[in-house]
């Protein structure tokens, strides 16, 4: 376990929920506002958030999903693209009874809650973006080739601990390399969304990037730049699997971002007849 790590929680609840053909997995962490979490590509909850989970679920409500053929929920027999994925979220929200939640999407669940945020911004409150592209061309090349021996890459132990991860859980264990095939065009060769769909969000968005992370740094910039009001976090020494694990620095940004400061009182009217203010 890493530096600034806590250990893990148990749901108070958890359970299967029947929406667009898939039996979606989920659980529930803590009491307090909903906040969504939506793990990365080949991964499952823990793997992704088991080392800020806890800490986030002090104070929130956090409801955590495996999305379609990832952990316990299983595969069906459709593309799992961010429209699709974001509408599975959707039926969970309605099957829970919540209307509006805050989400932090890393990697595939970032882009799932990007389109969230754009197509249906009155379920959304605030959001979290981590290793996050709005364009293809937002990661860097080698990543798009799985280049050997690149830095920004999983290792061997990554790759080893999502596959056991994966076997351990998931309804057809034996899936885990033809699911791999499926989810890549989803994650790196997506058609993304336009410069203006961005420029007209809504929400409050932080965007989290890993200094050696899969998305080019420039990209998260250029994000940073059209959100309106958006912030940026670059997390230093960095990778895009390491990203959620670096609890030291992510849980005080998320916290602070997901919990702005109120707003100074109004003050009162002055009384009739007074001079005005200099």
């Amino acid at each position: 376990m890493s530096e600034g790590q806590e250990s893990t929680t148990y749901p108070s609840s958890a359970g299967y929920a029947r929406v667009n053909g898939l039996e979606l997995y989920y659980e529930v962490h803590g009491t307090g506002q909903p906040l969504v979490l939506l793990h990365g590509g080949m991964l499952t909850i823990d793997l992704s958030f088991g080392g800020i989970l806890p800490a986030l679920a002090t104070t929130r409500q956090v409801v955590a999903v495996e999305l379609q053929g990832h952990g316990h929920t299983g595969d069906i027999d459709r593309d799992p693209t961010p429209a699709f994925l974001a509408d599975d979220v959707v039926g969970l929200l309605d099957h829970l009874g919540i209307g509006r939640a805050d989400f932090f999407g890393f990697g595939l669940g970032g882009l799932t809650a990007l389109q969230l945020a754009l197509t249906r911004p009155e379920r959304v409150n605030r959001v979290v973006l981590a290793s996050t592209h709005y364009r293809p061309d937002g990661c860097h090349p080698e990543v798009l080739d799985a280049r050997p021996g690149s830095p920004r890459l999983p290792t061997e132990s990554d790759f080893r601990e999502m596959y056991e991860a994966y076997a351990k859980v998931a309804p057809d264990p034996d899936r885990f390399e033809a699911f791999a095939e499926k989810l890549h065009p989803t994650v790196h060769a997506f058609e993304g969304w336009s410069a203006r769909s961005l420029a007209g969000m809504e929400a409050p968005v932080l965007l989290l990037v890993g200094d050696t992370d899969f998305v080019r740094l420039e990209h998260a910039v250029e994000m940073h730049e059209l959100i309106p009001g958006s912030q940026l976090g670059v997390l230093p020494g960095t990778t895009h699997r390491d990203l959620p694990r670096r609890a030291d620095l992510v849980v005080p940004m998320v916290r602070a971002f997901l919990t702005p400061p109120t707003d100074a009182p109004p003050t009162s009217a002055p009384p009739a007849g007074a001079p005005p203010p200099r």
